[in-house]
Parts: structure tokens; sequence; C-alpha cells
């Protein structure tokens, strides 16, 4: 199994408002790129676009707190991981 090694460090922040301000920031980098959509480009996916919104979206409908910052904290990794990776995912099937 190969793994990509990603260059960026965890989001900083104790509590989910800080960690949270902190994501925004770079979130709001890669926004001020577009007028429309925000997005970041694929390497795996033949550099299509994958729009991070829905992320932002999904992150506020969650209850749990601790979940919410354990997200958080790895959305620079994650942005860094769909920019630059080019292994395949590794997927299971649904045993239903």
């Amino acid at each position: 199994m190969q793994a990509y090694k990603t260059k960026a460090d965890k989001v900083h922040g104790s509590t989910f408002s800080e960690a949270c301000k902190n994501a925004f920031s770079l979130y709001s980098t890669i926004k001020k790129r577009t007028k429309r959509r925000p997005y970041v480009r694929s390497a795996y996916f033949n550099k299509e676009k994958i729009f991070l919104e829905l992320f932002w979206r999904h992150l506020h409908e969650k209850l749990n707190h601790r979940d919410k910052l354990r997200r958080v904290r790895y959305f620079a990794c994650a942005v860094d991981l769909i920019k630059n990776s080019r292994f395949d995912p590794l997927s299971k099937d649904n045993p239903t």
C-alpha cells in the first residue's frame, strides 16, 4: 500500500473556535482565487475540480464538537492530499 506524506501541518488550536478560525483563513485564501465556488484541482482525478464549500456545510451540521475539531484540524492536510496525491485510494465493498 502506498501512502502520500503531506507537507502540511495540522491546523493549530485547542478549541473548535481557534482551529476553525485558522482553517477558515486557509479556506479564504483558496476562496479569493475564484469569483464562484472555491475549489482545488486534484492530481488523481486528472486535474478536475474538487469543491470545498461542501465540507464547511457538512461540518456545521455536525453536533459533536470533538468530531468537528478533529475534522477541522486536518483541513490543511486534506487540501494538500487532494492537490498532490496520485496514489489510488483504498476502497472496500459494502458487505450488506
